[in-house]
């Protein structure tokens, strides 16, 4: 599964490696060689071409192999003329005929023993195990493919594994000796929906949805209501999708670089998260370069500096202190000079005082706006999973601020209450881009709305 789709088909290098070989260069004498053979004439007296008979065609003298010792006999001018097509120069030492040595009589023909296999020495072509796929057939390509999204599946159903036992340990005691649908099991329904921290918003509404379902007898047993309340929670899902920033093929490819701001409050993850984006981006073939406009924490500059170096993605920063909008001003010209497809901003993460935050804000925007057509072109609140719904409070506060357009969830295989993510979706109306499942520099996934409800309601 692709993690940055920004590169469009018409950037990939076409290397012409299947198609047909160019010819080699011929050497002149042998292409003398050549043009002599094609004139070659009859000898006098002898019957054109026309008149000549099946029976009159003499067939070449079979070629007896020379007995060890002995001098190599002359080359059938079938195969000199082979190697003439073949491109190989043409040497009298090899190739001009030598007399045959008559065998010995005395001599036995010697035994010949079968050499051993030679041991298989591994390809250094950059090519014979590349990442493009170019050795590789269709066939090939695919199954790998399939492959690697059963990894992704299978490890984003680990990440969600506490969420998934404690809600359905707690789903299928509601549904446990249970036939038909009353108050009292939607009642107890509603009690588990909140533990796995949905929200009591969100689960009101999937709840009030389930009531009309059952008053209009468009659910009549608990496999329906099980299948309804599934459906609801990924329709959350496709609405928050519909607002912010979903994918980042919707800034055209040709704008660059891609300027990713990232923001969200201390502690929940936000380095981290910024050196995993640079090196699942890197991976994909991109340019990428970090900017540390977060100058007010040292702390931050010097994390972000360990994540540049471990994954060899250049680090643009300057002293503590140093106005932000500065920093991100120099980075701008960094990653045009660099040709850079992604920069990738860091910022403060407070909000003890609005007024400032938000100053600072909309100055960086104003500046990367002006450097880059409609930058910031995403911008990112990270939230902790692991907080719940005090995460949840945090991300409205950025809100109001920030102009986010999307959500990374970190953490998510820490937690029992992998549930905020539907929270997040519907309370929020924001997508979420990315989710934490380990701590793993490519534990950093896209977050796949249909993978996480079929891992969290089986």
């Amino acid at each position: 599964m692709a993690f940055w789709r920004r590169k469009k088909k018409d950037d990939i290098i076409t290397l012409g490696l299947n198609e047909p070989p160019a010819p080699k260069p011929v050497a002149p004498e042998v292409q003398t060689a050549l043009r002599q053979e094609t004139r070659l004439e009859p000898p006098a007296g002898a019957a054109s071409p026309a008149q000549t008979t099946p029976e009159t065609i003499i067939p070449p003298m079979p070629l007896e192999p020379a007995p060890t010792g002995a001098a190599p006999s002359s080359l059938p001018q079938s195969q000199t003329l082979d190697r003439a097509r073949a491109g190989e120069a043409f040497t009298p030492e090899r190739d001009v005929a030598t007399p045959p040595v008559a065998p010995l009589a005395a001599s036995a023909p010697e035994t010949t023993k079968p050499r051993p296999p030679a041991p298989v020495v591994p390809s250094r072509s950059p090519f014979n195990s590349s990442i493009l796929g170019l050795n590789r057939s269709i066939e090939e390509l695919q199954a790998e493919e399939a492959a690697l999204e059963a990894a992704f599946a299978a490890r984003f159903r680990r990440a969600v594994s506490a969420t998934r036992e404690s809600l359905s340990e707690k789903i299928d005691t509601v549904f446990q000796n249970r036939k038909q649908i009353d108050a009292e099991l939607l009642d107890d329904l509603e009690e588990a929906l909140i533990a796995a921290d949905i929200g009591v918003p969100t689960t009101l509404a999937i709840l009030e949805n389930v009531r009309r379902g059952i008053s209009r007898k468009e659910i009549n047993d608990i496999e329906a209501l099980k299948a309804s309340i599934k459906n609801q929670v990924l329709e959350i899902f496709r609405q928050a999708e519909g607002n912010g920033i979903a994918s980042e093929t919707e800034t055209g490819a040709s704008v660059a670089p891609y300027v990713l701001m990232r923001v969200g409050v201390n502690r929940v993850g936000k380095t981290t998260t910024i050196g995993k984006l640079a090196q699942r981006i890197k991976a994909e073939g991109n340019d990428v370069l970090i900017c540390a406009a977060d100058t007010f924490r040292a702390a931050a500059s010097d994390q972000l500096a360990i994540w540049a170096e471990r994954t060899g993605v250049p680090l643009i920063q300057q002293k503590q202190g140093t106005d932000p909008a500065a920093v991100l001003f120099d980075a701008l010209k960094a990653a045009k000079a660099r040709e850079s497809d992604v920069l990738i901003v860091d910022t403060a993460g407070r909000i003890h005082n609005k007024s400032n935050l938000m100053a600072e804000l909309e100055k960086m925007k104003r500046i990367a706006g002006r450097e880059v057509e409609s930058a910031p072109h995403e911008t990112l609140l990270v939230i902790d999973a692991v907080t719940g719904q005090n995460g949840l409070e945090q991300a409205r506060q950025f809100l109001k601020v920030a102009g986010v357009t999307g959500i990374v969830l970190t953490k998510l295989d820490g937690t029992a209450k992998g549930g905020i993510a539907v929270a997040i979706a519907k309370e929020l109306g924001l997508p979420i881009r990315y989710a934490g499942i380990g701590e793993k520099v490519d534990d950093l996934v896209v977050f796949d709305a249909e993978q996480y409800v079929n891992s969290l309601f089986e």
